[in-house]
């Protein structure tokens, strides 16, 4: 399903214009992506958490040449999916 798709299905749901619909979702988004940077992580009730988590360097290999490189260290942010998201999909 694509944004538009989402925020169209979103808009005929809840009774909302599409243009309605697609700002309370790009506010939605921003709030969880601040939030996660200010506080580490996000809890989206019903759906799962994102949590914001450093990855130390590590040594990897180049699939080309098979020589060992460094992976430098970086901040990334993981998805967890909630137990009711589970149980609904499966």
């Amino acid at each position: 399903m694509t944004k538009s798709q989402f925020i169209a299905t979103m808009a005929e749901k809840s009774g909302l214009a599409k243009k309605d619909a697609a700002n309370a979702w790009d506010v939605a988004v921003t709030l969880a992506y601040e939030t996660v940077k200010k506080e580490g992580e996000v809890t989206l009730p019903g759906l799962g958490k994102l949590v914001k988590k450093h990855r130390p360097k590590r040594m990897g290999r180049n699939p080309a040449t098979g020589a060992a490189i460094e992976i430098a260290a970086k901040t990334v942010v993981k998805f967890r999916v909630a137990k009711a998201a589970k149980d609904a999909i499966l």
